[in-house]
């Protein structure tokens, strides 16, 4: 037995704050976090007495704060056991997904009870595929008797200010080639808004930088409008949610706007819409579902985000009304 924890009359193990521990297991990025936000609220509610843990990439730390209630256990994807005793948990959630390996690690804790689908060892409702992801997560909770809405999708403001409150984001870049709208599109678009006279400014990882530079340059824009590769994501999410408008390809960037309110353009490629699209409210979505390879990790851009082009994000602009 760990000596961080005790055992209670009831054999529900106790950590030495005196709280049953709750781990949940989405060791992903940041998108997949903003769209388990209504679960991860269901929990919190369910289980006001335990100490939540949320097991994910260590960099994800500043914007689980936005969620509120939860500890990051720093955990690179499934390569790894989770850094957690069997027996200290008391329950364990995997919001991660289905498959052998979530569930080895899922099980491996030896919780006093497992929320997850359906599987070799365990009950719970089957996996659906064509369901939106926040839907998903909120199903699943609601067939082990969790309640939770799948619009709950709202974050806590950051403590941090906006460098630029009421600037247009222009998020140019993402995780994989399949998801890269091309440059000169993203610089027609940022040199039309500018001349409409929004202040545009270049967001993205330290990665991301190099793209973002040459974005700027074709659109013709000051220095001044990059800060790919300056913001912690802190930062990152106090210049969404204070921004006048937010357009980017499906990254964490448009959930973000998402979980703001904040007006957004989301550009979708290998992934469908009706699976990670936004929430109602000021978004609007632009792919081309019937070219759709669906490859995620292609180098090369998906072609329904090639079908789309630069009037279709300026009539999305306009239909917001912020043009």
């Amino acid at each position: 037995m760990s000596g961080t924890e005790t055992m209670a009359a009831s054999d529900e193990p106790i950590a030495a704050d005196g709280k049953p521990e709750l781990l949940v297991l989405r060791a992903l990025k940041l998108g997949d976090l903003l769209v388990a936000v209504p679960a991860l609220k269901g929990i919190r509610r369910a289980f006001p007495e335990h100490r939540l843990r949320y097991a994910a990439q260590g960099w994800l730390s500043d914007a689980l704060g936005l969620v509120g209630g939860y500890e990051l256990l720093p955990t690179h994807g499934l390569d790894e056991p989770l850094a957690m005793d069997p027996g200290v948990v008391d329950v364990a959630v995997n919001l991660h997904g289905s498959g052998p390996e979530s569930q080895g690690r899922i099980d491996a804790l030896k919780a006093r009870r497992t929320v997850g689908h359906r599987g070799l060892h365990r009950d719970g409702p089957p996996w659906r595929p064509e369901l939106h992801e926040r839907e998903r997560w909120v199903r699943l909770l609601e067939w082990h008797g969790i309640e939770a809405d799948p619009l709950d999708v709202q974050l806590h403001r950051p403590h941090v200010p906006s460098r630029v409150p009421g600037a247009t984001v222009l998020h140019v870049g993402a995780a994989y080639g399949s998801r890269l709208w091309p440059v000169e599109r993203f610089a027609a678009v940022a040199s039309a808004l500018s001349e409409a006279g929004h202040q545009v400014v270049f967001t993205g990882g330290k990665s991301e930088r190099e793209r973002a530079v040459e974005v700027c340059r074709l659109a013709g824009l000051p220095g001044t409008a990059m800060l790919a590769g300056v913001l912690g994501l802190g930062e990152f999410a106090a210049t969404v949610a204070a921004a006048r408008l937010v357009v980017s390809a499906d990254t964490g960037a448009a959930h973000l706007a998402s979980a703001y309110g904040t007006p957004s353009v989301v550009l979708f490629g290998p992934a469908p819409p009706e699976i990670w699209g936004p929430p109602p409210g000021p978004h609007v979505v632009l792919t081309r579902a019937d070219l759709r390879r669906g490859d995620t990790f292609a180098v090369e851009p998906d072609p329904a985000l090639l079908g789309v082009q630069v009037p279709d994000v300026m009539a999305a602009v306009r239909d917001l009304g912020v043009l």
